[in-house]
């Protein structure tokens, strides 16, 4: 998995690189097939806003997440993510067995 971090309005740390890293191995534990995820950190005003772009094989999964603190902003941005992997990859397991030939449906 290739992380980029960009920082608008802000200078990314190493202490926010690491957070943002370390939050992200409960993505790859739902879902292995992560190629890259796309962090955008930027301030606004009194807002803090994470954005990510998270590439799987066959699509591209975007949740923006804000709050008054960056921490717990990158919190939210994550439990969206993972909500949204889990849905992604239980979708695709339904549209695999549901090409199932008809036999094998019958025999379970």
């Amino acid at each position: 998995m290739n992380l980029y971090l960009t920082g608008h309005h802000l200078q990314i740390t190493s202490a926010i690189r690491d957070y943002v890293a370390n939050k992200l191995i409960r993505i790859t534990h739902h879902f292995d097939h992560v190629i890259d995820v796309n962090v955008i950190l930027s301030v606004e005003k009194l807002q803090q806003k994470v954005e990510a772009t998270v590439h799987v094989r066959g699509r591209d999964i975007f949740c923006e997440s804000s709050d008054p603190d960056m921490y717990a902003a990158i919190d939210n941005l994550i439990d969206k993510l993972d909500r949204t992997i889990i849905k992604h990859k239980e979708r695709n397991l339904r549209h695999r067995h549901d090409d199932m030939p008809i036999k094998h449906k019958a025999a379970q």
